[in-house]
């Protein structure tokens, strides 16, 4: 078989699809854009649910800690844009660490992992997800 575009797919029927758009209506994906434009981000940017329920939901006792949704998102998304201008020639994946506070009220690091792939239209897109996550 000879490929025009070198595609490796060309020619080969798709069954089904599972778009960025669906993962965040299901909740695999938890979309951060609006808050990461804020930050900086230019390009749109989504958590795991993983990420999202492990790190960016507050345990519960630290709510009076002052711990929040969006001040823990907002860590994430700082730590994330100062890696990438820290490492500006990044290919397409990035591991960064971040610190949040744990439930027994103590700091904890945890490391992450960055994506940078094609979105539904094949636009630049960012997916933050633990390091085991694919």
């Amino acid at each position: 078989m000879i490929m025009s575009n070198n595609n490796p797919f060309e020619g080969i029927l798709l069954i089904y699809s599972y778009t960025r758009k669906q993962a965040i209506e299901d909740g695999v994906l938890v979309d951060l854009t609006a808050w990461a434009q804020e930050t900086g981000f230019t390009v749109p940017v989504a958590c795991t649910a993983s990420v999202w329920n492990q790190y960016i939901v507050p345990p519960g006792n630290t709510q009076t800690q002052g711990q929040s949704e969006r001040g823990r998102a907002h860590d994430l998304l700082w730590m994330l844009y100062v890696s990438i201008r820290q490492q500006p020639n990044a290919a397409d994946l990035l591991m960064f660490e971040v610190i949040f506070m744990n439930a027994q009220c103590r700091q904890q690091k945890i490391q992450l992992k960055a994506i940078c792939g094609p979105g539904d239209q094949n636009e630049p897109v960012l997916t933050v997800m633990l390091p085991h996550e694919n």
